[in-house]
């Protein structure tokens, strides 16, 4: 089962889910926003993607400046994106134990 890291109000998001819908693929959509993962699930997909924790993060968000996470560890960018989930890049595509992040939305034509 493919599954989406999905934000509605994003436009890379919305045309990830519409790219993976013209392929004939209905995903199991995560509103990660609103349900966040936990620091166990965090760490798996960062595996899928490559095992870089600051890969999956939204960088120029306010609160990672914020929380200071530019000097963190990954303990503590583990516990920021779990607390914050605005923290973590969209849309992530999970798909038989691999992952992409949809930025450009092609990306996860990889994963299919």
């Amino acid at each position: 089962m493919v599954e989406i890291w999905h934000n509605p109000r994003c436009t890379k998001s919305r045309q990830t889910l519409a790219l993976l819908e013209d392929k004939g693929i209905t995903p199991e959509t995560v509103l990660y926003l609103q349900e966040a993962p936990s620091q166990k699930r965090l760490t798996e997909i960062s595996k899928m993607l490559g095992g870089e924790l600051r890969g999956m993060m939204r960088k120029g968000e306010a609160v990672y400046k914020e929380l200071g996470l530019k000097e963190a560890s990954d303990k503590e960018l583990l516990k920021a994106m779990a607390s914050n989930p605005i923290l973590i890049e969209r849309p992530i595509v999970i798909n038989k134990g691999k992952a992409a992040i949809g930025r450009p939305p092609e990306n996860v034509l990889d994963i299919l």
